[in-house]
Order: C-alpha cells, then structure tokens, then sequence
C-alpha cells in the first residue's frame, strides 16, 4: 500500500492518459440527472466528483449507494455504474434496475459481471486497470474517468482537467513534507477516538479520511460538516473528551463556514487535548481536493505502522461476503 500511495500522482497521470483516449459515446444529448452507483472505495470516487461538478455541471449530480434506485429514472437518466471487481452485489442490482429503466448507462470496472453484463447489453464500458489489490487504492482512476464520462456527454469543462494535472504536480513537488505532516498527525491520533469536521463542500475528503483510517489503521471514528453539526452534534461537546479532533480547512472557504469553524475550534479545543486543523494547498478546488486525498492516505498508513497491523487487510468484510454467499447456495 505505500507504493500505491506513493504512486498516487502517477495513478492521475495514467487516468487522463485513458480519458484522452475513450472511445466516443453515442446518443449524449438530453441528460437530465445523473446517478453516480457505487460502493465503499468504488463509491467514493462519486463523492468526489459529485463536489468537484457542484458548481459547474448543468444537470444535478446524485451518488448512489446501495441497491435502490430512485423511481424517477427514465431514459434521461445517466446512471454510471462503478464497481472496481465488477462484482460488487449492490452496485450489479442497481445496474439490473437502469437496466430495466432503460437509463443511458456508463460501465466502470476492471471486469467481473459487470463487464459481462455491460458488452452483452451493447452498453459502453470503461476499463479500469486491473491488478490493484482494492478499490480504495483506485480513487484517481475512479475521479478522473467518471469526469471523463461527465465530459463525453458535455455536462462539464474540459478545463477541470487542466486543474488534475496541476494537483498531480503539486503532491509530486510536496510529496517529502506531505509524508512528514501526516507522520507527526498519525502519532497524535495514535490511540484515540477520531472525529473529522470539514465544510460540506468538502466532506468528500472527510469521507475519505473516515474511511482510509477504518480500513488501513483498522480503527473507529466519525466525521461531520460544517454548518450542519452546528444544529445539533455541537451540543454533544459539553464534556470534556478524549476524542482526537481534526478540522479539515480552506483559507478560502465560505466566511459564513471560516466563522463558524473559528468559533467552534474554541468551543470544542477546550473539551480535547488533541485538537488538529489541517490545511489545504492549491488555488483551484480540485486541487485542493486532490492534496487533501493524498496527505489523509499516508496519515491512515502511518497511523497503520504505529498500530501494527497490516494496511491491506480486510478479513472482515470478506468474512462477510463469504456469509451472503451462503444464502445463494
């Protein structure tokens, strides 16, 4: 996994290197909505470009994930099925449902059914390079393709491309001090509890720190956003806790956003003893978005080696596919 993460701006160098050559996508016009299907680190990837696209993109932008399928779907509906294996069981039923709608519908994958279903349906499919050993290790081939589908059917610029690259130069040029900042970060949350707070804009970098800690570091945390949490999650910090805190900041977000985070970090500094703020790099949100990825992965990996377990791991979860499969016999 450190080679994968290392590897990180080379995986966004090889991802335009593919988009620049997809195949061309027939019947693109009339898109309405577009539905981004897809599950754990096959998911995020829709998380991500669902923020980048907010903005900019002239349809609205769901991420789906799980089985279902909302009922206003119809032939106007881009649905863009993503499942790194090709066999993810939600994502293979939600892509039976578009299927069914007679959705426009884009394939993601390295293979499996999902490849099978998508040439035995004439529908198009873009092929993720195989031989990764997760999903959660795919994130810039996810991104950058799904953006690159966005594109085919003109919902978004391609100058969003431009800011891809610039973000794969940055993390190249900060690579030694973003493995530095995320070793001193991994050693204060070494042993506690994690809660991550981020803008909305951005949960999709809160997400993925959850995420990458769950299953790299193999620990417990939470995350939420800002301004929501301060209906509600801001009233459970009456205590003092042993709960590391970590803000996820943009010296340019929304000031409504700067002053409620302001605000808060001395509310909630007060009931931690390890309270962080971690701040963005880059001028464009992707790019932001992008070296925010980058140093949240190397913190869930040091975070592994303090712990001693191994960062590939995740018996569990094929302990349960195994247990699913059993109800199929």
């Amino acid at each position: 996994m450190e080679t994968l993460i290392k590897n990180f701006p080379k995986q966004l160098k090889e991802a335009i290197e593919i988009s620049n050559n997809l195949k061309p996508i027939p019947d693109t016009k009339d898109v309405r909505e577009v539905l981004i299907v897809g599950m754990g680190g096959s998911g995020i990837g829709g998380d991500f470009v669902q923020s980048i696209v907010f903005e900019d993109c002239s349809v609205p932008v769901l991420v789906i994930k799980g089985y279902e399928l909302p009922a206003f779907i119809n032939e106007n509906s881009l649905v863009i099925v993503s499942s790194y294996s090709g066999n993810t069981e939600e994502t293979i039923h939600a892509f039976q449902t578009a299927l069914q709608k007679k959705c426009r519908i884009v394939c993601l994958s390295s293979g499996g059914t999902i490849e099978k279903e998508a040439l035995k349906n004439n529908i198009p499919f873009v092929a993720v390079p195989a031989g990764y050993p997760s999903p959660r290790a795919c994130l810039g081939f996810s991104v950058v393709l799904q953006l690159a589908i966005l594109l085919k059917y003109n919902l978004i610029k391609s100058s969003l491309f431009e800011h891809i690259q610039i973000a794969t130069d940055l993390i190249k040029f900060e690579q030694d001090e973003i493995q530095n900042k995320a070793k001193t970060i991994a050693q204060q949350l070494s042993g506690k509890f994690v809660a991550i707070y981020s803008t909305d804009r951005f949960e999709p970098v809160a997400l993925r720190f959850r995420q990458q800690l769950n299953e790299n570091a193999k620990v417990l945390c939470w995350h939420n956003v800002f301004p929501e949490m301060n209906h509600n999650e801001l009233v459970g910090w009456a205590d003092k806790s042993p709960v590391a805190v970590v803000f996820l900041r943009n010296k340019d977000d929304l000031k409504k956003n700067i002053q409620r985070m302001d605000i808060c970090k001395n509310i909630i500094s007060a009931k931690t003893n390890t309270f962080i703020e971690i701040y963005s790099k880059g001028q464009h949100k992707i790019e932001k978005l992008i070296y925010m990825i980058h140093l949240v992965d190397w913190i869930s990996f040091y975070l592994a080696k303090i712990r001693n377990v191994d960062v590939s791991e995740v018996k569990v979860i094929d302990f349960l596919k195994t247990e699913l499969e059993k109800d199929r016999i």
